[in-house]
């Protein structure tokens, strides 16, 4: 995997104190050309709650059975389906497209929503799984966890247990009703990725996307850990992924890596006066994954992160990397959208629509129209009635996608 530092300030005056955004870019190598790869274990837990009645539920199955035709003779597949409990439609198998299609087309609604047994049913398949391949459960739902075990903190905390044995998950919140926080969560914390379905139309797009990027998995549990040289402070971590602190610093955890892909990450760091000129390292980064392929192999890279001190005069005529500055203010956006949604739940639709108004002016003269434009077109959205479940989901995704520069098929604004 390679990986490279950039500063939006390489020079830095040496008799003063700097706040600098560095921005570590990854980019996976594109997977070896070749018909074989690890085989893919997956289970596919439908919410079949009587919320699904209807559109959703028949697009969620058409959607597992494009899937299925997707998968090679190699793969397996379990199908779960819950409501109140969970129920094995399909245990853990090689791909047997007549047999799982009947499975689903037998899949009818039912009642409450029990996430928890849904999701447990999914791992227990999985669990009895062989650990050559890639094991990951698809979750879909449109509704909240009220059965079972529905604690936010603990479902996030088994979906972390599990992605320690090897078991992954990736959650898809369909329509207005879900609660996004908790898919986010289970997904961070699973190691797998939080989808939006807006409407049924968009669902096959997502298991498309999903899809691809199982059979494009070069590297797992991908991590960096960001340790500040003696008297720098980390300010902020400005995307969105979990963190937790070592001895030494801060470790993100990135989750999976796959072919062909660009991962930035943002952080700012508080260098000290300094009165020697000349390079300095103010920060290492420590990334960490396991390249999966022919081999499983466990890497680590230390990244120096220097800046160069300087005369003021120097400095002051230096100009700054365009490229981190550019994705800063895409992650500017994405904190209007969060602040916008934390006014908003408070009441003040006011203060809501300010943050969004204020940030697409600061963007619009920082030269992102396109991102000034996005803000200014959720501004009704953020005023009563149009506050709803739906527009805070759009606010929300739009805001996940940012942090994680994620390129889906749809993209809410």
């Amino acid at each position: 995997m390679q990986a490279s530092v950039r500063l939006d300030h390489q020079l830095l005056a040496a008799d003063g104190e700097h706040d600098v955004h560095a921005m570590l870019e990854l980019h996976a190598p594109e997977p070896a050309e070749t018909e074989q790869r690890p085989p893919l274990r997956l289970a596919l837990v439908l919410d079949r709650s009587g919320s699904m009645a209807g559109e959703k539920l028949a697009v969620a199955k058409r959607s597992a059975q494009w899937l299925v035709g997707r998968l090679r003779a190699q793969d397996e597949l379990a199908v779960v389906a819950y409501d109140d409990r969970g129920r094995l439609l399909a245990p853990l198998a090689p791909v047997d497209p007549p047999s799982l299609h009947a499975a689903l087309d037998r899949l009818g609604p039912g009642g409450s929503t029990n996430l928890s047994g849904g999701w447990m049913r999914g791992l227990e398949q999985l669990e009895r799984a062989p650990a050559d391949g890639r094991r990951k459960i698809l979750l879909l739902t449109d509704g909240l966890a009220n059965v079972g075990v529905t604690d936010p903190g603990t479902l996030a905390g088994l979906a972390e247990r599990a992605r320690g044995r090897g078991v992954g998950t990736t959650t898809i919140g369909f329509g207005a009703d879900f609660d996004e926080e908790l898919l986010e969560a289970m997904a961070d914390a699973g190691g797998g990725n939080y989808h939006y379905a807006a409407t049924p139309d968009s669902a096959p797009g997502i298991f498309a996307s999903e899809f691809d990027a199982l059979s494009r998995l070069v590297a797992q549990n991908v991590t960096v850990e960001i340790r500040p040289a003696p008297a720098v402070d980390l300010v902020a971590i400005l995307n969105r992924y979990p963190a937790v602190a070592p001895a030494e610093g801060v470790q993100v955890e990135l989750g999976d890596a796959y072919g062909g892909e660009r991962r930035r990450l943002v952080f700012s760091l508080r260098v000290p006066h300094v009165r020697a000129l000349g390079p300095a390292k103010v920060a290492e980064l420590v990334l960490r994954y396991v390249s999966v392929g022919d081999a499983i192999t466990q890497h680590e890279v230390t990244i120096p992160v220097t800046v160069n001190l300087v005369s003021a005069a120097e400095a002051a005529a230096a100009a700054p990397d365009l490229a981190v500055r550019e994705e800063v203010l895409v992650l500017k956006a994405a904190q209007a959208r969060d602040d916008a949604i934390a006014r908003a739940d408070a009441g003040d639709h006011t203060a809501a629509d300010d943050v969004l108004a204020r940030t697409a002016l600061e963007l619009r003269a920082e030269g992102r129209p396109e991102e000034a434009d996005a803000l200014e077109e959720l501004r009704p959205s953020v005023a009563p009635p149009s506050y709803d479940a739906a527009a805070r989901k759009r606010l929300h995704f739009g805001s996940n996608l940012r942090r994680r520069r994620a390129r889906p098929l749809h993209r809410p604004r």
